[in-house]
């Protein structure tokens, strides 16, 4: 039985390629990791984006349906989320605070509304109306902020040109402060040193019930590609405090079990 099953969800217009050296090195430390294709990205390209259809597949990674439920209840459910899945992670943790154990939203750290939204509708509209649909401004974009590697990881899974603008308008309906609030399980909140995503992530950190704010040096955006073993090492942290509070439940579960047969 692994430690723990952890679900990683991309960036816009990236896909599941992005986790390829989180998922090796997790695999080694004895985690089920998976990683998934949100709507419209990876092997779902050119598909619809809609947030009910990323609810429905974060949730089937988190709870497989062909799952043991007895050995499945006793293994922690971590969801990792970055950028676009950030914001999707926290949203799914809202919804639905019974199917996962703890939650790690990462360069989400900006309220998708107002004056900063509309700018980025505004770029991805201009982006959208190049001949190549923006493809060669991803790429260079990417070599000037990503090692090899990390760029090859990004563009493994195919960039999707198409779903900037629909993913955009619908984030935008959502409220993640209000989300952070409902959310009941332990959050960690991961930010580059040079992220800007990072305008409101104290007013997200004092809206959550139980949350920490991780800041990884030297880091910018993308910080699970500019710093990767840095950010693995934020997960690992979060899935050893899930063990820790797991192991203190079973010890007053025994003690309240002994203390009745007494």
């Amino acid at each position: 039985m692994p430690r723990a099953r952890i679900v990683l969800v991309h960036g816009i217009r990236t896909s599941a390629t992005m986790w390829r050296r989180q998922l090796d090195a997790l695999a080694a430390h004895g985690l089920e990791a998976v990683a998934i294709d949100l709507p419209g990205h990876g092997t779902r390209l050119g598909g619809d984006f809609s947030i009910d259809e990323a609810m429905t597949i974060i949730d089937a990674a988190l709870n497989p349906p062909d799952a043991d439920a007895a050995s499945d209840a006793a293994v922690p459910r971590l969801l990792v989320g970055l950028s676009l899945g950030g914001y999707l992670a926290i949203e799914f943790a809202a919804r639905h605070p019974d199917r996962l154990d703890g939650l790690v939203a990462a360069s989400c750290g900006t309220l998708p509304h107002g004056s900063a939204l509309a700018a980025y509708q505004s770029i991805a509209a201009s982006i959208a109306r190049l001949p190549d649909r923006g493809r060669g401004l991803n790429d260079a974009m990417a070599a000037v902020f990503l090692s090899k590697e990390s760029v090859r990881d990004v563009v493994a899974g195919g960039v999707a040109l198409d779903v900037m603008g629909p993913a955009l308008t619908a984030v935008g309906r959502l409220d993640p402060r209000a989300a952070v609030a409902k959310v009941r399980v332990p959050i960690w909140f991961v930010n580059g040193r040079y992220d800007h995503f990072r305008l409101q992530e104290r007013t997200l950190l004092r809206a959550a019930q139980d949350a920490r704010l991780v800041i990884v040096p030297g880091a910018t955006h993308l910080v699970s590609l500019t710093r990767p073993d840095d950010f693995t090492a934020a997960v690992l942290g979060a899935v050893a405090e899930l063990d820790r509070r797991a192991a203190v439940r079973r010890r007053l579960d025994a003690r309240r079990i002994g203390a009745a047969r007494a």
